[in-house]
């Protein structure tokens, strides 16, 4: 649904974004991070056609975005990071008013807004002014305009910040819907959003992708390996020395004591190295009962900071 083959712009001396590639499926929510200055805004603005790169190609459904910029943003839905409201409309009014300025092309403008405003929640205040309306339902709002045309890819700029608790929980339902039938790149700084709402990530950092993949694959195999935290039933050294002699096992590092009569520890493995099954029978074998193994991987903010240290 969206291509992006070798993208570079510059401003001036300062390189934007360098020569990036990356496509996008129909039906994928995908998170967009990076650090200030990194090139993700860059990005965003030469997808949604606000600018024109110095080389390369975006094709959205097919279309390039740069020969023919009209056909290509009707498929797209756009929601800036502060979306672009008229406090002094209702939401009817500012609705039909971005309808017309977009040129829609439906059948029904009365049945395609009421449409919207059912699936976001809005229709309770389609009459009341925007500017008296609360945060969470002017980013609502702001969904909505995005959504006036049926457009087959969504790309959302900070689409929760500032919201409360409730309101975030709130707006990651409305993407996770919306999602099932298009196509959404989300920018965000909230790393935990990500991980709730994403099938994928692409990390941008110093103009360049360093990173593209699943949020469970970037937490558990950036750094190749993998740490447990486990519960055993016996005396440290004893313990410590039987699990350091299991092949596989890189480190153990005794944690203390958590649960009566028992000690935890933390264990990590050599990269591509499953010991669980060998930790399993080794213990039983040895007479320590085995009382909890809980995997204890790098937080997406972990990872986040691993692929831009340095860089931005």
């Amino acid at each position: 649904m969206i291509t992006v083959n070798n993208l570079t712009k510059s401003y001036g001396k300062n390189r934007g974004v360098r020569d990036i590639s990356f496509s996008v499926p129909e039906g994928q929510i995908v998170g967009f991070l990076g650090p200030n200055g990194a090139g993700k805004t860059t990005t965003m603005n030469i997808l949604t056609g606000y600018l024109s790169a110095d080389a390369g190609k975006v094709e959205v459904a097919g279309i390039d975005i740069q020969k023919s910029p009209i056909e290509a943003k009707r498929h797209i839905g756009y929601l800036p990071e502060h979306p672009p409201l008229y406090h002094a409309m209702t939401v009817d009014e500012y609705l039909d008013f971005v309808y017309d300025l977009k040129e829609v092309k439906v059948d029904d403008r009365k049945s395609h807004i009421a449409g919207i405003c059912d699936n976001l929640g809005l229709t309770d205040v389609r009459h009341r002014v925007i500017g008296h309306l609360s945060k969470g339902y002017k980013q609502r709002v702001g969904f909505a305009q995005a959504l006036l045309g049926d457009p087959d890819v969504l790309i959302l700029d900070e689409p929760t910040i500032g919201l409360d608790p409730r309101q975030i929980v709130e707006i990651r339902n409305v993407i996770k819907e919306i999602g099932k039938q298009r196509t959404i790149i989300l920018s965000t700084h909230i790393l935990p959003e990500v991980s709730a709402v994403c099938e994928r990530v692409l990390v941008i950092s110093d103009g360049a992708i360093v990173a593209d993949d699943n949020p469970e694959n970037l937490t558990s195999n950036l750094k190749g390996n993998r740490t447990q935290i486990i519960r055993v039933a016996g005396s440290s050294e004893e313990v410590q020395g039987l699990i350091s002699g299991i092949d596989g096992v890189s480190s153990v590092k005794p944690l203390g004591k958590i649960e009566p009569e028992s000690l935890d520890f933390l264990v990590e493995n050599e990269s591509g190295a499953d010991i669980r099954k060998p930790l399993f029978y080794a213990l039983s074998a040895a007479g320590y009962p085995l009382l909890m193994l809980r995997p204890q991987n790098d937080s997406l903010e972990d990872i986040f900071l691993q692929l831009t240290e340095g860089k931005s």
